[in-house]
């Protein structure tokens, strides 16, 4: 369930529910709804509205509606349906009893436009699709009358009814509502309700020849379903007058429209149709591909849905457009994993080192598994003779301020003992480093030495002969500008070709048999969440999140 404990901030939805609430405007209802249309999968933007709308619902001990506006057959799939229903979930919403579909109105809406035909307010025009965009007119020219609109009330229905039978083919027909063709709103201008379409839809099969227009369906299902507060984002502002027309012209139930800012994420998009392009051209490998903004690829990432209720309630809502930059919602990860997540040792570019003067055994030292949890406990590490460092963690001619190991300097290894580097071992062609030799104190187990010396480094390791193999896929941002969307360029001209390297990394045995899924932080190298794709044998990691905010360090020394 979303977690009560993160702090609210203001927004003025709920203001504005609080106010009808003491009003008793809606009889002490609260009923919002989430209206996605299954042709694509959710992403970050999706989940601002799905926490905005359930969590306003179950704040104000209301009800939210998962409803699918399934009024396209071209462009919708059960894939899609499945994938949102997954999400939704995911997040921590209940949805029992509350999946709702457009086509399951198909019908009550058919009824609402032979209403409508009956009383003149709506007609059916034989004009093509061309033809309409041009009697629209534009923002400073008014539009003009088709020449089938002033059809008869009784030549409307006749035809609108064999448009229903199927008697004509597609494009040739649809059916308008009749408003004002010189409305400074565009889209009052005699908008489209129904086109002539012979495909089978993904519920209804091939029930029907007609399938109703967005912005026709949009409206009437809300006041089916009798939903209170239609929140929707801000595109659909110009759109409202159009809403209230047709609810106003059929006298039903009228709910409140509620337009808000919807959610930017730098360094990503948010357009269905580009991120369907993505998918399609093979730029990622998939909807949940751990780079995308999906709330799939998210979840597979490692992202925890904690997290993203966390950045939707500190972004708050607002009645502007405005971008968010994705260290937010990166600080909501490691906010949230750095509580959770169990610690393990994991080496991505292994070095050798060889203790010369350690015992030709091996031990099992106590690593605790989550500093911020004490009830987390620790676990069993071997530590041996032979064991791996990270390739970065040594130099050989140190620069200055650089800690770690070099020669003739002493570290600590993370829960066994101080090593001093005694020996550089290179390949005699390459020149490049092969192993270090080391000696360790036995009086630094676990501890400071007890001569009182100190050290600068603490390192990480894995014991060589008891290390698993494992992939490990590191991210950077998918675009390499913060908004591609509104770029001067084609947005995939910034398309990052460094946003996944793979490695193949030395971990600890702790973590053979590990679930995929299972979120952990590899010390001193970050979050990383176990891949779908891992298997008893073979273990895929993906990097959640960094410790710290790397990227906006480089951002300012730009």
């Amino acid at each position: 369930m979303p977690d009560d404990s993160i702090k609210k901030a203001p927004n003025f939805i709920r203001n504005i529910i609080r106010k009808d609430l003491e009003t008793n405007k809606w009889d002490g209802r609260v009923q919002t709804r989430f209206p996605p249309e299954p042709n694509g999968y959710l992403h970050i933007g999706h989940a601002k509205a799905i926490c905005l709308n359930f969590g306003l619902a179950r704040e104000f001990n209301g009800s939210c509606n998962l409803r699918f506006d399934d009024t396209n057959p071209l462009k919708e799939e059960e894939e899609y349906i499945h994938s949102i229903i997954e999400d939704v979930k995911w997040l921590g919403f209940d949805i029992e009893g509350h999946v709702f579909y457009a086509s399951d109105y198909f019908q009550q809406m058919y009824d609402y436009a032979v209403e409508l035909i009956q009383k003149g307010l709506a007609y059916v025009d034989d004009l093509t699709a061309d033809e309409i965009r041009e009697y629209r007119g534009t923002l400073t020219e008014p539009g003009k009358e088709s020449p089938f609109r002033n059809r008869s009330a009784e030549e409307n229905l006749d035809l609108f009814i064999r448009m229903k039978n199927g008697e004509f083919p597609d494009g040739s027909k649809v059916l308008r509502a009749k408003i004002d063709m010189s409305s400074g709103n565009i889209n009052m201008r005699d908008p489209v309700m129904y086109r002539v379409l012979h495909a089978s839809h993904h519920r209804s099969g091939d029930q029907w020849c007609v399938y109703p227009m967005y912005d026709w369906a949009h409206g009437l299902e809300d006041s089916i379903e009798h939903i209170t507060h239609s929140i929707c984002t801000l595109e659909f502002e110009d759109h409202r007058p159009l809403y209230d027309w047709y609810l106003d012209a059929l006298k039903i139930h009228h709910p409140q429209q509620i337009e808000f800012a919807r959610l930017n994420l730098t360094y990503t998009i948010m357009s269905k149709r580009k991120l369907l392009q993505l998918v399609r051209e093979g730029h990622v490998n998939g909807w949940d591909d751990p780079r995308m903004p999906t709330i799939s690829g998210m979840r597979r990432r490692g992202y925890t849905p904690e997290a993203i209720r966390s950045l939707a309630e500190r972004i708050g809502v607002a009645k502007r457009d405005s971008m968010v930059d994705m260290a937010l919602l990166e600080f909501c990860v490691r906010e949230d994993l750095n509580k959770n997540a169990p610690r393990y040792m994991g080496v991505l570019n292994p070095l050798k080192v060889i203790i010369i003067n350690y015992p030709d055994h091996c031990e099992h030292l106590d690593c605790v598994n989550n500093p911020e949890n004490p009830e987390s406990g620790t676990r069993k590490v071997p530590f041996s003779r032979e064991i791996y460092i990270e390739r970065e963690d040594f130099r050989e001619d140190p620069p200055k301020k650089f800690f770690r190991l070099a020669p003739g300097r002493e570290v600590r290894l993370r829960y066994a003992y101080f090593i001093k580097c005694v020996e550089v071992i290179k390949d005699k062609k390459t020149g490049e480093i092969q192993q270090i030799h080391c000696t360790y104190d036995p009086a630094t187990r676990g501890g400071d030495a007890p001569d009182g010396r100190k050290v600068k480094a603490t390192l990480h390791w894995v014991s060589v002969h008891h290390a698993l193999s494992a992939k490990i896929r590191l991210y950077d941002r998918l675009f390499t500008i913060p908004d591609p969307g509104n770029a001067e360029k084609d947005y995939l001209e910034y398309l990052n070709p460094g946003s996944l390297k793979t490695v193949e990394a030395r971990i600890e045995p702790s973590l053979q048999g590990i679930e995929p899924g299972t979120r952990i932080q590899f010390e001193r190298k970050g979050y990383f969440c176990v891949d779908s794709d891992s298997k008893d044998h073979r273990l895929i990691f993906n990097q959640t999140v960094t410790l710290r905010d790397t990227w906006a360090k480089l951002e300012q020394k730009k």
